[in-house]
């Protein structure tokens, strides 16, 4: 750990305006009481001195001289940068090292940090309310379980940042975007389980991404900031938090591995947590196994560790004392066992009901019952209804707690390790491109799947986007409505629960994807949840793979997600996993574990705690009974009846991608897209993409619905684009003019031939239309080509059954004559009569 205490002794310079000079100021020199200068003239060179202060004055005329003096009294204590310097373990390079600063900027708030690595600045700022909440007074059970931690994390990425502008009409960054929402709640899942017990004073936490070099990502120094600001502020904290990214690059683990690095990178893990155990893990992966995500976490911790020791000292230092929470007033533990002693076995009868909605009410029903034994009357146990509340939710929490470890029964029945049943089908609706339902005991989701093209893609709009041109073409949209639990409340706008739960499981799903190159479409799935008893996100991956098969997606295999839950006793240590978590044990427990991929190897993870951390054991045993669960809901998964369809629907727009000589594309799309407008019309399709990103120039896409037009319209620009050769056959080519010496044939737009009266039948003719009409429709073969491919001669005789090459026409036998084709020479009419027609004299005949 490296600490440094800088200050400033700046100066500053008049202004001159006019010949005059406006105002001199001249900043405070460290440590030193302010003071104020008596006066500053304009202009002229004047200054009353005082034994107060020095001020240097600039007169009219002195261009560039700066003013010397300490500041003024009323202008404050100066700032006092302090800075600490974090070695992170496992990092290279500038990520090495993340440079922590305080005392300069933010100074009214309880904490204020910026926190640097590379070129990426993050400010953070904490603050809380200064009145204690009267049920702190009175106490909670628990921290964490007794009352929710009031606690609001907003963090915000400025256009600014990256030197950009924000788009649109409006200027002004406005409200989080998509991606800031999923930083807030990175930063707020760690740092939420280590406030201490009882304190309910409103808490906010906000960040700010003020500069981004493009490569060092902002994500976990936004955690580490937010833990340091709390750190040093004096809001009680349990122990300081600190966040990383592993990757693992080239089979190597890399801690804070930059964007160049991350995209090759096949594991992306977020870890957070404090010098004693992890908090929060969340990340994806192309399909690793379980040990490898074990050994980035390992790393992780690793490196936070050293962090987390070097803040806790820097804190001591330069930190500022903790608040006091209000003792605890009322004996909580006395009151739930003397409640437990009158009232465990119904209770237990409660929290046994199998179904949700029951066990619900019967609950209401206790909670109600034992509010009037226990708040009413002259001497009640708990005086205060919101103490009540708290004590109620602690019951049942230690209720289940006993049932799981002692009998090893949960609230539904089932063992430790089961999981709920599972029914599926697929093509639930008709129109849709696919679509399956997904249900798991009272848990289900309806996904359907909408195919477009590259117009379809989700654009990435943001501080982090590399162009403005970066998209998505897979992207899930979760819905949570409030019918699905039974309720009512707010539909609309996605709420922070809903944008982290479709991020989950769509980097649960992205692993599987199919390249474009197999399959060029864009993807949405729409994951709506019907019913919800837990679990939700990992409902959303496992129908999410049934509505893509449906949809004819060519998966690479198929993925499932389950959620795990774990008992902790926090006394002795001891544990119990549980597979398969409703919302109650979720609600009641000490995590949530949600893990997605396949049968063996994982595509996604995400882990929340609500104790003050676990090892690294713990989530071993966790990872592998996921393991054996995703492998029964696989199964599960493929008794789907119906079954997927697993090929493109007649509903959905197919996609054909072809390639052409980039020369014709100017061809292709016309003046202002006039030909290209006008294929789209003749043939009744979608688009025709002539620009494909990340497709060579002359790759061209063409989509509509119904497979024969966008066949039918790429052939014929393929045949726009065909230059013939000699030996080509040309079917079915329209005759588009009759001349006297032969006729014009169409080989493609804006391309034609000659096919001469000669070679239009093996018999001799003395008209053009005795054999064909204008309109009519030949089959040709290219017989020369000259001039580049701009002169084409072609012959419908030589595809005539009965044609022999070099066999004269019917009725040409013993002619002789002279004159003959040599070149590109359409002359040779010599020969005829008494030889007085010489070749060339009639150009526009030929030897008969």
């Amino acid at each position: 750990m490296k600490v440094v205490v800088g200050g400033r002794t700046g100066t500053g310079k008049g202004v001159r305006r006019g010949g005059d000079v406006r105002k001199s100021y001249a900043t405070p020199c460290v440590g030193g009481q302010t003071t104020t200068p008596r006066r500053l003239l304009l202009g002229a060179v004047a200054a009353r001195r005082s034994s107060r202060s020095t001020v240097g004055v600039v007169g009219s005329g002195q261009r560039g001289c700066r003013c010397r003096s300490v500041a003024s009294e009323g202008l404050g204590n100066i700032p006092r940068a302090t800075q600490l310097e974090l070695e992170v373990a496992g990092a290279k390079g500038d990520a090495a090292k993340v440079v922590v600063e305080t005392g300069e900027i933010g100074r009214q708030a309880a904490g204020a940090v910026t926190v640097t690595s590379g070129e990426t600045v993050v400010y953070c700022t904490a603050c809380a309310e200064g009145e204690p909440d009267a049920f702190e007074e009175g106490g909670s059970t628990d921290g964490q379980q007794g009352g929710m931690v009031p606690l609001t994390v907003v963090y915000s990425e400025r256009f600014s940042a990256a030197g950009r502008t924000a788009g649109g009409y409006l200027k002004r960054d406005g409200r989080p975007k998509d991606p800031d929402v999923l930083v807030s709640r990175l930063v707020d899942r760690p740092i939420r389980p280590m406030f201490q017990k009882n304190w309910q004073r409103d808490t906010q936490v906000t960040s700010w991404l003020l500069s981004y070099d493009g490569e060092t990502k902002p994500e976990p120094l936004a955690i580490t900031a937010a833990g340091v600001a709390l750190a040093i502020s004096d809001i009680p904290l349990s122990a300081p938090v600190a966040g990383v990214r592993v990757g693992m690059v080239d089979g190597e683990m890399v801690v804070n591995p930059t964007t160049s690095q991350m995209a090759e990178a096949t594991l992306d893990l977020l870890v957070a947590g404090t010098e004693e155990g992890v908090l929060m893990i969340e990340g994806s992966a192309d399909l690793v196994a379980s040990e490898v995500v074990l050994e980035a976490v390992d790393v992780g911790h690793k490196a936070i560790r050293g962090m987390c020791k070097s803040i806790s000292e820097w804190a001591e230092k330069v930190g500022k004392p903790k608040r006091e929470v209000s003792k605890v007033k009322v004996d909580h533990d006395s009151i739930i066992a003397t409640i437990l002693s009158e009232r465990e076995d119904e209770l237990r009868a409660a929290l046994s009901v199998p179904k949700k909605q029951e066990r619900a009410e019967k609950l209401t029903q206790l909670k109600e019952s034992l509010r009037q034994a226990y708040c009413e009357g002259e001497n009640p146990l708990v005086a205060s209804l919101k103490h009540y509340n708290a004590v109620f939710k602690q019951l049942m929490s230690d209720v289940v707690r006993q049932m799981v470890v002692q009998d090893g029964v949960r609230i539904d029945g089932r063992g430790l390790d089961d999981v709920r049943p599972i029914t599926s089908r697929a093509h639930v609706l008709p129109r849709t491109h696919g679509s399956a339902l997904f249900t798991r005991g009272e848990t289900q989701a309806m996904a359907v799947v909408t195919l477009g093209d590259e117009k379809s893609a989700q654009k990435m709009d943001n501080v982090q986007s590399t162009s403005d041109n970066d998209m998505k073409r897979f992207y899930l949209q979760y819905f949570f409505p409030p019918s699905s639990v039974g309720e009512t409340g707010r539909v609309g706008a996605p709420g922070r629960r809903e944008l982290g739960h479709g991020e989950l499981a769509e980097r649960a799903l992205s692993a599987v994807i199919p390249s474009l190159e197999d399959f060029p479409y864009t993807m949405r799935v729409e994951s709506t949840i019907t019913e919800s008893n837990g679990s939700s996100s990992m409902a959303s991956v496992c129908g999410g793979t049934l509505a893509l098969r449906d949809a004819g997606v060519p998966l690479t295999t198929n993925v499932a997600g389950v959620a795990m839950g774990l008992i902790l006793n926090q006394e002795d240590g001891s544990y119990v996993i549980l597979s398969d978590i409703l919302g109650n044990e979720d609600a009641l427990g000490d995590m949530d574990f949600k893990v997605a991929g396949d049968a063996e190897n994982i595509s996604a993870v995400q882990m929340d705690i609500k104790v003050e951390g676990i090892t690294v054991e713990i989530m071993r045993e966790a990872l592998s009974k996921a393991q054996q669960a995703r492998a029964h809901i696989l199964g599960e998964m493929e008794k789907c009846s119906p079954p997927p369809r697993n090929e493109v629907s007649d509903h959905a727009p197919t996609i054909h991608t072809i390639d052409v000589d980039p020369q014709f594309l100017g061809m292709i799309i016309g003046s202002g897209g006039k030909n290209v407008k006008q294929l789209i019309s003749d043939f009744g399709l979608t688009t025709i993409n002539c620009n494909v990103d990340g497709k060579p120039e002359g790759t061209i896409e063409i989509m509509g619905t119904g497979r024969a037009k966008v066949l039918a319209c790429a052939s014929h620009i393929e045949s726009m684009c065909r230059v013939p050769k000699e030996g080509d056959v040309y079917s079915q080519a329209p005759v588009v003019e009759i001349l006297p010496f032969g006729c014009l044939v169409e080989l493609g737009p804006s391309r034609q031939a000659l096919c001469h009266i000669s070679e239009l039948a093996n018999q001799r003719i003395d008209k053009v239309e005795d054999v064909v009409k204008e309109g009519e429709l030949l089959d040709v073969k290219v017989i020369e080509v000259a001039d580049g491919g701009n002169k084409v001669r072609v012959s419908a005789r030589h595809l005539l059954p009965d044609f022999v090459p070099g066999k004269p026409r019917e009725g040409m036998e013993g002619r002789a004559g002279g004159g003959g084709r040599r070149g590109n020479d359409r002359g040779g009419g010599g020969g005829r009569g008494d030889g007085r027609r010489r070749g060339g004299n009639n150009r526009d005949r030929d030897r008969r």
